[in-house]
């Protein structure tokens, strides 16, 4: 079975962490969804046609109407078998979820929201250009709560100026609310974001390695005490609520990626759409496929496998290396991974080894350090 992702590459104001594909001006979403949907058409052989996850990503997925989603939705049920239990989730902005809004959406076979909270303090929301305040992002989780039982809230932590006492209350009026899902995710600083260059300028204070790391520190802590599991590094889920959509593409299974800037993946071959809504509606308007592709060689889907399995709960598994990748990859293993356990960076439950308490904040280092290099 795969999975579909759909790309919405627009957004009402630019956040200035963000280095996603998007566009703040709206008037080509007809068109967009119109592409989307002939994307769909066009692509429908290449993967399997028994679906088991669509997400709704973006950009900000939650600017399409009902009338929109419904329509995406008609297209890929009219060319691809999904399943009745399918998890399909909207990746929401707190200022769109009117109690209206929620409604209709509670109208179309979206079953799980995915809401950018990113902070409940208005001196982060502005920092970070955020659409929405604090009474925005409280009564939008409690007005979905109404009608969705599957909601994941997005936080962001290791922002200047953010204490650990700021920080904790993030997480108690998240656990307040009650939801099942909680992503957590680093303030990470792209080159070519707003806030590189008001940091260069001096205008925002650097992000600082050590404050995320505290942050971190307290996000592990306050999830487990209130009995999240983390199954994968910034993804918190109570049992029965982990993300089926994301777990699969760490798992290294099937998806579809569609609209701009969208990625695919299918038995080692790896496919992208061109990031430039004019050109890409334009080839598909033309039938053509936007895309350009790679297939993954033997190591390079190994090292893939080492760096996303770290970052999960279920780790790296010998025996499923060996029929993978082959006994040389094993061999590689079975010779490096003793020291990670001798440090307590990593811990050995028969053939597997999965990152401790310890490595966590350390996983994608340690995972370099395994990558086999030729």
């Amino acid at each position: 079975m795969a999975g579909i992702y759909i790309h919405i590459p627009f957004c009402k104001q630019a956040c200035h962490y963000c280095d996603f594909h998007f566009s703040t001006g709206l008037k080509r979403q007809p068109e967009m969804v119109d592409a989307i949907s002939q994307e769909i058409i066009l692509r429908k052989e290449e993967q399997s046609p028994d679906i088991k996850t669509i997400y709704f990503g973006g950009g900000t997925p939650s600017l399409l109407s009902k009338e929109q989603i419904l329509s995406v939705l008609e297209t890929i049920n009219a060319h691809f078998e999904v399943s009745l239990n399918a998890e399909i989730t909207l990746e929401a902005n707190p200022d769109d979820l009117s109690l209206e809004k929620i409604k209709e959406l509670a109208q179309t076979p979206i079953n799980r929201l995915s809401i950018g909270v990113q902070s409940f303090f208005e001196e982060d929301l502005q920092l970070m250009n955020r659409a929405h305040n604090q009474a925005e992002a409280l009564s939008s989780i409690q007005n979905a709560k109404k009608y969705f039982d599957n909601i994941s809230i997005d936080l962001i932590y290791g922002i200047p100026k953010m204490s650990e006492a700021r920080w904790r209350e993030n997480l108690e009026i998240t656990l307040s609310l009650e939801v099942p899902h909680i992503s957590s995710y680093a303030l990470t600083v792209g080159p070519n974001t707003a806030l590189r260059k008001m940091i260069d300028k001096g205008k925002v204070a650097p992000v600082e390695d050590a404050l995320a790391k505290a942050h971190f520190d307290i996000l592990q802590r306050v999830m487990s005490e209130a009995g999240f599991v983390n199954y994968e590094f910034s993804n918190y889920g109570k049992p029965g609520y982990f993300s089926k959509n994301n777990t699969a593409y760490w798992m290294g299974e099937s998806y579809l990626g569609i609209g701009p800037s969208a990625h695919s993946y299918h038995q080692g071959v790896r496919s992208w759409n061109v990031a430039n809504n004019i050109k890409y509606i334009k080839a598909i308007e033309n039938k053509s496929l936007p895309l350009e592709q790679e297939t993954l060689s033997v190591n390079d889907a190994y090292n893939e496998y080492v760096m996303t399995r770290l970052r999960t709960m279920w780790g790296i598994d010998l025996a499923e290396v060996e029929k993978l990748f082959g006994a040389t990859y094993v061999n590689y293993l079975a010779k490096e991974l003793p020291a990670f356990v001798e440090k307590e960076l990593l811990e050995k439950k028969g053939e597997k080894y999965t990152i401790t308490q310890k490595g966590k904040f350390l996983s994608d280092g340690i995972a370099a350090d395994l990558f086999y290099i030729e």
